[in-house]
């Protein structure tokens, strides 16, 4: 069995993989002060209550865009797996061609749902990633990572909205049923949800405008099906796509 993790900013996502189906997904918090034996102690756990032995597990991918938690991850898996993991990174196979002014700086994450967008849906391809950060990936026909957008996410604007404020409280995140609100609560949703939707109609709209061609639009991350249906340039939904792609760029390198 193939263990995969995508470790980001605000939450650590986890699947195992039996072949190519995914046989289990859990979500953790990102703690960069936790310890190597402490996430061990969580993951051993959450494999036993879904009946997966941890010997079973004989191979480890991981993407990470929290650099203290890299070494964190492989130690772990070394220590309790007995495995070193493939870390993507510089020199490791993908399958995808970064057109960027300078490659290493795009994320990981960002280069693995590339490559498992472009193997499921083919191309051209828009990414919306909406995580901590909200990210647009754009990737042509021919598979090549072309560049993209980068904007706060909704849990970013919304500690800034209350951390800059004296009297605005933190919130839910729950589509309000009128953009204009009667209350605080219902206008900082309205202007944080909506506000949110604007900005991704309006991303998409410029990047399609600029390919010259319709693209597939999909959406990932945690608020994705918060979101996506509720905006009508969102095509599909793959909450588990990075997961994909590193069962995907493992496979690669394994040839």
């Amino acid at each position: 069995m193939l263990l995969v993790f995508d470790i980001g900013n605000t939450n650590i996502t986890l699947g195992v993989f039996k072949g190519e189906k995914l046989r289990a997904t859990w979500c953790m918090a990102t703690d960069v002060h936790q310890m190597p034996d402490e996430y061990a102690a969580l993951i051993l756990t959450l494999l036993h209550y879904r009946d997966i032995n941890s010997s079973d597990i004989d191979e480890i991918a991981l993407c990470s865009v929290v650099p203290p938690l890299l070494s964190t991850f492989v130690e772990l898996s070394q220590h309790y797996f007995h495995i070193s993991p493939l870390v993507v990174g510089p020199g490791i196979k993908t399958g995808v061609r970064i057109r960027m002014d300078n490659p290493r700086e795009v994320g990981a994450d960002r280069i693995v749902d590339a490559a498992a967008a472009h193997y499921l849906y083919g191309g051209p391809v828009i990414i919306v990633d909406l995580g901590t950060a909200t990210t647009f990936d754009t990737v042509s026909r021919e598979g090549d990572y072309l560049g993209g957008a980068i904007a706060p996410g909704l849990l970013i604007t919304a500690e800034a909205l209350f951390a800059r404020t004296a009297a605005l409280p933190r919130i839910e995140f729950t589509l309000p049923k009128r953009a204009i609100g009667t209350n605080t609560v219902d206008a900082m949703q309205s202007g944080l949800l909506f506000g949110h939707l604007g900005l991704i109609e309006g991303i998409v709209s410029r990047i399609q405008g600029e390919l010259g061609e319709q693209a597939l639009v999909v959406a990932t991350g945690g608020y994705a099906e918060l979101l996506a249906s509720e905006v009508t340039v969102i095509d599909k939904v793959n909450p588990d796509l990075t997961l994909i792609g590193l069962r995907l760029i493992h496979l690669m390198n394994k040839e």
